[in-house]
């Protein structure tokens, strides 16, 4: 079958190892299902793998793809839920969770094998192209807002990075539920997209809000990390599933931390009843994702390069 895998680590030019080609079909296993994939989308941690970061020189050759949509076996339209072994289906209670190409071979190939238990019913209101894009950067930006930021309809929110895909995901889903929202970006372009997207309004990082808010969800780390803790109210929450400029931040600010009571959570991916919740959110409010580009599955490399070079708002899709 065709799929776009990992040939080989590449840490300074990770699509040094990107290749596009026949891969083996994937086996049957009991507890497993085959999924014609219809519709996948990329990731960051995509990226992070041709770079090595989860995956070990070992585990080549390794499709890469975390998120699907497509048909099951029995002719069920389906979503991936990416994380393998949370529950112990298929794999055992004693194996420690990952994500797909971490262990298991990934979505971007015309057929994905993954526990039964990771299947979540796709809506019919979603195509299969919406609904490859929720299961990773839509699912983080779901779980940052609802589960550990805890903000409630009328609440504030500050987004960083607006034009990634957890940053894109964090404002939609954030405006749909009643949220004010501010996001930040360096390119005046992805400030006049996030505001289109419903944000309340959209500033060059490390400006001065209008109002401290009562979250922020931060996915870019090191260069936006003092602004972030300075955006909040005291008792606010900074919620972090990424750090894409880096893990070190030049200032703490500590001091500001505990003397304002804020609380820092770290936050990855989510849970499959939070999926579950996801697509019944979009199906029932009409809200969907943004997507940036779609392509056929040969051309996998151009979406690569995209997101490599950060030239996009939203999610790459490759069809098959």
């Amino acid at each position: 079958m065709f799929a776009a895998y990992a040939s080989r680590i590449d840490r300074d030019q990770p699509l040094n190892g990107l290749e596009l080609g026949e891969r083996p079909e994937p086996q049957a296993r009991p507890g497993w299902s085959t999924v014609t994939v219809k519709a996948a989308s990329l990731n960051h941690h995509d990226l992070w793998s041709l770079r090595g970061v989860g995956l070990g020189e070992e585990s080549l050759p390794m499709i890469l793809g975390c998120d699907a949509a497509g048909i099951d076996e029995h002719g069920n339209e389906v979503v991936v839920y990416p994380v393998v072994g949370l529950s112990g289906h298929g794999v055992g209670p004693d194996e420690p969770r990952s994500i797909l190409t971490e262990k298991y071979q990934g979505t971007f190939a015309e057929k994905v094998s993954v526990p039964t238990w990771n299947l979540v019913p796709k809506p019919k209101e979603l195509s299969f192209e919406e609904a490859a894009c929720l299961p990773t950067a839509w699912l983080t930006a779901y779980r940052m807002l609802f589960t550990n930021a805890g903000v409630r309809p009328g609440d504030s929110v500050l987004v960083q990075g607006a034009g990634g895909g957890v940053a894109t995901a964090a404002i939609v889903l954030a405006k749909a539920a009643g949220l004010r929202v501010y996001a930040t970006s360096r390119d005046e372009a992805k400030r006049k997209r996030a505001e289109d997207l419903g944000a309340d309004a959209a500033f060059e990082p490390g400006a001065r809000l209008p109002r401290r808010v009562d979250a922020v969800i931060e996915t870019v780390g090191a260069a936006t990390w003092s602004h972030s803790v300075k955006s909040l109210r005291p008792g606010g929450t900074l919620v972090i599933s990424g750090a894409t400029s880096g893990p070190n931040p030049q200032a703490a600010e500590l001091n500001r931390i505990f003397f304002l009571e804020l609380k820092v959570v770290g936050s990855t991916m989510g849970t499959k009843d939070e999926l579950e919740d996801l697509l019944s959110f979009c199906a029932v409010t009409g809200v969907r994702p943004v997507v940036d580009t779609v392509l056929p599955l040969d051309r996998a490399r151009e979406g690569f390069e995209k997101m490599a070079g950060g030239d996009l708002f939203g999610k790459v899709v490759l069809t098959v």
